[in-house]
């Protein structure tokens, strides 16, 4: 009997499990013990102080007592993807030939769910290296519709994640993000092209638009990621998965009352519908 190809059969058992395969190969990222832990730093910090640029940042460690300068700051901090809302209120790096379309949101009510969805990536510290995690998430209930984590930059696994979340949930009217290279890349925005969604990026001065997918980095970081300091990439997912599913089934959001992200984006319509 024909024996498939060990990597051709990695393929198929991603696909089934709707799995990345940069997980699967996941090896820690080669920054130093050192690095590690001022990274982790840093990024607790700037959940608590987004406004810290590299200066600051670096004065911080200065005064805690950790010896690390503003270089190395600075390239943590690009390297996490941390960008100081004051100082440029954009989240990720813009790539030069990329398209960027206009921000659609101005003044819109968003009332209902699928109206808008949006997006973001994070860091993610582990205990021997870091992953990065994206999210999309229903703007009106506030519920994750899926994820990827990756141990790189690229737009794969951005791509992975809006198509199973349009698999599952059909199509948003419109789709925001903000102007990172893995968003406004040909691969991801054709993908929302082709299932007709209008693409909406935010431009200079709408940082705050990203706030509630922040807050659930924060509550994911402080809930989840911190206590557990995962060792590898499988032990990730599998603790990420079973805090989103809390998140999502079991947590009652502050935006509904006592509803829970899942429940309000279930309800949603019938609110709609009982109002009108």
């Amino acid at each position: 009997m024909k024996q498939d190809h060990p990597d051709l059969s990695v393929r198929r058992q991603c696909s089934l499990l709707s799995l990345a395969r940069s997980g699967l190969y996941y090896q820690p990222r080669g920054e130093s013990a050192e690095n590690l832990k001022f990274m982790e730093i840093i990024d607790r910090q700037f959940l608590e102080t987004p406004w810290y640029g590299s200066r600051q940042m670096a004065r911080h460690m200065q005064r805690e007592g950790h010896r690390c300068g503003r270089h190395r700051v600075r390239r943590l901090m690009r390297l996490m993807r941390l960008v100081p809302i004051y100082q440029e209120p954009k989240t990720s790096k813009k790539h030069p030939a990329h398209k960027i379309y206009p921000y659609l949101l101005r003044g819109l009510a968003i009332t209902r769910r699928n109206q808008v969805w949006c997006t973001d990536i994070s860091y993610i510290p582990m205990r021997r290296g870091f992953l990065y995690l994206v999210a999309i998430m229903d703007w009106h209930s506030r519920k994750v519709l899926s994820w990827r984590l990756s141990n790189s930059m690229d737009a794969g696994f951005c791509v992975e994640a809006l198509k199973e979340a349009l698999a599952r949930y059909g199509k948003p009217k419109i789709f925001n993000s903000d102007q990172g290279s893995q968003f406004t890349s040909t691969e991801f925005t054709e993908v929302l092209l082709d299932a007709k969604v209008q693409i909406s990026m935010d431009g200079r001065g709408r940082w705050i638009d990203n706030r509630m997918i922040e807050r659930l980095w924060r509550s994911l970081k402080y809930e989840c990621v911190y206590l557990n300091a995962f060792e590898t990439g499988s032990e990730a997912r599998k603790g990420i998965g079973a805090w989103i599913s809390y998140y999502n089934e079991k947590r009652p959001h502050s935006s509904h009352g006592l509803l829970t992200p899942s429940e309000a984006y279930d309800t949603s319509d019938q609110y709609l519908k009982a109002a009108a």
